[in-house]
C-alpha cells in the first residue's frame, strides 16, 4: 500500500492524478502547511526538504513529485513512452522542463504576485516574464500534438496538467486566452476521471484557508531571518 502525504497544491495534485490513473491503491495523509504541519518530526522523517508531496511504498520513500511520477511509470510500466532512446529522452527532458522550469518559477510568479508582504516590481516582473515564457514554448510544443509526446499519455502530461490548473492564478483570468493549445489539451485530461478524482483529494480534509500571521510563519520562514 503507497502512503501519499498531500495537500491541495499542484505537484501532490499531480502525484495523485497518476495513482487514480494506475488504479494504485493507496492512502492520502493530508500535510496541512498553513498550520506547519510539514515541519513535524514524523513527516521530516519522510521529507527532510518539509515539503509535499511524498510517498512510502514498502518501505521505500520517494519525495519530490517528478521523481515520485517517474519512480512510480518505472515500478508499473505505466504512462511511459515507447521503448526507444529517443522517446525517453525526448520524455526526460520534458519531465525536467516541468521540474525545474514550470513549477519554480510559477510558484515564484504566484509568491509575488498574492502573497509576498510587499511589492517588488522586479520581481513580479521577472516571475510573471518567465512563467509566460514557459507557457508560451508549452503552447508551441502542443500546436499539432495530442499530449506533451504526442500520440501518448504520458507521465510528461500529469506533471504539467497540476501547474496547468493553477494557470489564471499564476497568469491572470485571461491568460488561457493566450495558450489555446494548452487550453485544448487541458481540457482534454483535465475530463479525464482520474484528473476529477485527483482534483477533488484535497475536499476529503479539511484544509487551512486563511492566509494568516500564523499561516506566514509557517510557509514564508525567511520572513523572519534579518538579512546582514
Amino acid at each position: 500500500m503507497i502512503t501519499l502525504y498531500f495537500n491541495g497544491s499542484p505537484n501532490p495534485s499531480k502525484v495523485a492524478l497518476f495513482l487514480e490513473e494506475a488504479g494504485l491503491p493507496y492512502d492520502g495523509v493530508p500535510v496541512d502547511t498553513r498550520k506547519g504541519q510539514q515541519f513535524d518530526p514524523q513527516f521530516l522523517a519522510v521529507n527532510p526538504n518539509a515539503k509535499v508531496p511524498a510517498i512510502v511504498d514498502d518501505g521505500v520513500t520517494v519525495f519530490d513529485s517528478n521523481a515520485i511520477l517517474l519512480y512510480l511509470a518505472e515500478k508499473t510500466g505505466k504512462f511511459l513512452p515507447a521503448g526507444k532512446p529517443a522517446a525517453r529522452g525526448e520524455m526526460l527532458s520534458w519531465l525536467m522542463f516541468i521540474a525545474t522550469g514550470v513549477g519554480p518559477f510559477c510558484g515564484q510568479a504566484v509568491h509575488f504576485k498574492h502573497f509576498a508582504p510587499e511589492k517588488v516590481p522586479y520581481a513580479h516582473n521577472r516571475y510573471q516574464y518567465e512563467a509566460e515564457r514557459h507557457f508560451a514554448i508549452l503552447d508551441q510544443r502542443l500546436a499539432g500534438r495530442r499530449y506533451m509526446l504526442g500520440k501518448e499519455y504520458t507521465i510528461v502530461d500529469m506533471a504539467l496538467w497540476g501547474w496547468a490548473r493553477m494557470l489564471p492564478f499564476v497568469l491572470g483570468d485571461d491568460a488561457w486566452s493566450r495558450f489555446p493549445n494548452v487550453k485544448r489539451w487541458f481540457d482534454e485530461v483535465n475530463a479525464r476521471p482520474a484528473a476529477q478524482r485527483a482534483a477533488t483529494l484535497k475536499d476529503r480534509h479539511k484544509f487551512k484557508t486563511e492566509m494568516d500571521e500564523d499561516a506566514r510563519r509557517h510557509m514564508f520562514k525567511h520572513l523572519a531571518r534579518k538579512v546582514a
